[in-house]
């Protein structure tokens, strides 16, 4: 099994905890995604444990590069951050199971164990939050390109100027994007879209 996470303490606990079953056993560490990606390459194990928020190369662009040089690695999430929009995401990149962090040992290796068995395995927490947005339109690429330069703080003209669009489609586009998201207004709408995953890597 590999461990991918930027934070020492996590892997290591993830390691300690995971080796004191009998049928397990931790052969490499990755401190961010890059290096998981080396080191999948270089071990070949069973299982990846991979974290999405990571310098440099994020868990998602891990798991979309081990995914296509390994069609049938088994990829598991395991992160602090939900959202219905991270998750779709995460498993169509090549993921087979999405935890959280809050997990116990006994939960985390129950899904390890379902997934070397061809399973796919998702937290409840995760589940339910993606069943509450079943219904709900998923933002589009022209949405989010707008939704992105709102987020770094871009007036309408300004997000106007930098996609070559005029600034009345750049409101019917932020309307859409409130719409489709339930929000109050822009900065309400950004918040929303940061924790359902929306304007992740």
């Amino acid at each position: 099994m590999l461990i991918a996470d930027d934070h020492p303490i996590m892997r290591d606990g993830i390691a300690v905890a995971l080796e004191s079953s009998a049928d397990m056993q931790v052969v490499g560490q990755a401190a961010d995604g890059a290096e998981a990606i080396v080191r999948y390459r270089e071990l070949r194990p069973d299982i990846a444990l991979i974290d999405l928020q990571m310098p440099g190369v994020d868990g998602l662009q891990a798991i979309q590069a081990i995914h296509a040089e390994f069609p049938q690695a088994r990829l598991i999430v395991l992160t602090s951050y939900p959202g219905d929009a991270r998750v779709k995401r995460a498993l169509s990149l090549g993921a087979c199971a999405y935890l959280l962090k809050t997990a116990t040992r006994d939960e985390i290796l129950a899904a390890i164990r379902s997934v070397i068995n061809g399973k796919r395995v998702m937290a409840s927490e995760v589940a339910g939050e993606i069943a509450s947005h079943a219904w709900s339109e998923m933002l589009n690429d022209r949405e989010l390109s707008v939704l992105r330069l709102v987020a770094t703080g871009h007036t309408n003209k300004r997000i106007a100027d930098i996609l070559c669009v005029s600034e009345d489609t750049v409101k019917a586009r932020l309307k859409n994007i409130m719409t489709k998201l339930g929000a109050l207004d822009r900065t309400h709408a950004v918040t929303l879209a940061r924790n359902r995953g929306f304007l992740d890597a």
